[in-house]
């Protein structure tokens, strides 16, 4: 049996202490942070099918996030129906979407690609906050709590399992894309779309699909975020510092990397839940302090690390090698 690589000892350890931790830890606060970090790694994961592994970058992901929200919310309050079918509503129509969009913007590249997304979601955004008689508009949607697998409404052990066990899925897809044949092609699409054509890989129908999947895979994170949370309001699941945040976990952990995006989820979310802890209930002239040092952070670790964590420690890996040589 072949041994593992570095970067997946890496991924065990960082699952396998995500599966030890509820059952030493009853922490509710320590559990919901296990969760978040999950949930935002399996969706900046999402993001990078498309964003990382075929080179579409896409600032309005939180489009496919918001229709998987949005479709669990209502199954749920206005037709009460489980949350399991608003997941596989919200899959169809992210689908769909993401298959329209993908076609449509395939000749787009670079910025006008990244505006092409995020215009669909701005367009989501103005539906949701004004078609107040099906979506309740701007005022969001509460989701009931009614406990039972099928209702999603488990309890803080019970949703860091099911967070674990999307995000493990999740890093086996991009794992799969590292390996596997039509990873390979959306590498060429990625670095030069000119010479992948000229080898005989289809580029456009190539991109169409990941684009297709990521936004499948960003909408049933979507639901399970409604669940979770209990409250879907518009202005928060169709922004855009919602996609950022996708794409920033990302390329801060290592864009193209099976486990980047948890890594960046890590780093960041940790962060932010520390600063906003530590500094949020300071004085009205450093109440937004911890904005500062936040940003402040992601761009030293942009500037100096710019292959990620990922490529950092392969780099540092590399340069122990030598030295033990």
């Amino acid at each position: 049996m072949p041994a593992l690589a570095p970067g997946r000892w890496a991924a065990v350890a960082f699952f396998g202490v995500a599966a030890l931790v509820p059952v030493g830890v009853r922490d509710a606060y320590l559990l919901d942070s296990v969760i978040l970090i999950l949930l935002w790694g399996a969706l900046s994961a999402a993001w990078n099918v498309a964003g990382g592994y075929a080179g579409q970058v896409s600032l309005g992901h939180a489009a496919f996030f918001g229709i998987g929200a949005y479709s669990a919310a209502l199954m749920t309050t206005r037709f009460q129906q489980s949350p399991w079918l608003g997941l596989l509503l919200g899959v169809a129509l992210s689908i769909a979407a993401g298959g329209v969009i993908g076609y449509l913007s395939n000749r787009l590249k670079g910025p006008y690609f990244a505006l092409s997304t995020i215009a669909f979601s701005q367009v989501l955004l103005i539906v949701a906050s004004r078609w107040r008689g099906f979506t309740a508009g701007s005022e969001g949607i509460p989701v009931p709590f009614r406990p039972g697998f099928w209702t999603l409404g488990l309890g803080h052990v019970a949703w860091v399992y099911m967070a674990l066990g999307v995000a493990v899925l999740y890093y086996a897809v991009l794992v799969w894309l590292e390996t596997s044949r039509f990873g390979y092609q959306l590498a060429g699409v990625r670095e030069d779309e000119d010479a992948a054509e000229a080898l005989g890989i289809a580029s456009r129908r190539s991109k169409v699909y990941a684009v297709t999947l990521s936004a499948a895979m960003t909408s049933v994170v979507g639901t399970f975020w409604a669940q979770y949370v209990g409250f879907v309001d518009p202005f928060y699941v169709f922004s855009i510092d919602l996609s950022v945040r996708f794409a920033l976990n990302t390329i801060i952990g290592g864009i193209g990397t099976g486990l980047g995006p948890f890594l960046g989820s890590l780093l960041i979310t940790s962060l932010e839940t520390y600063l906003r802890a530590t500094f949020s209930g300071m004085k009205t002239g450093f109440a937004g302090i911890y904005l500062v040092i936040y940003g402040t952070a992601l761009i030293l670790v942009v500037r100096f690390v710019p292959e990620g964590l990922t490529g950092l420690a392969t780099r540092l890996g590399a340069r122990r090698s030598r030295a033990h040589a």
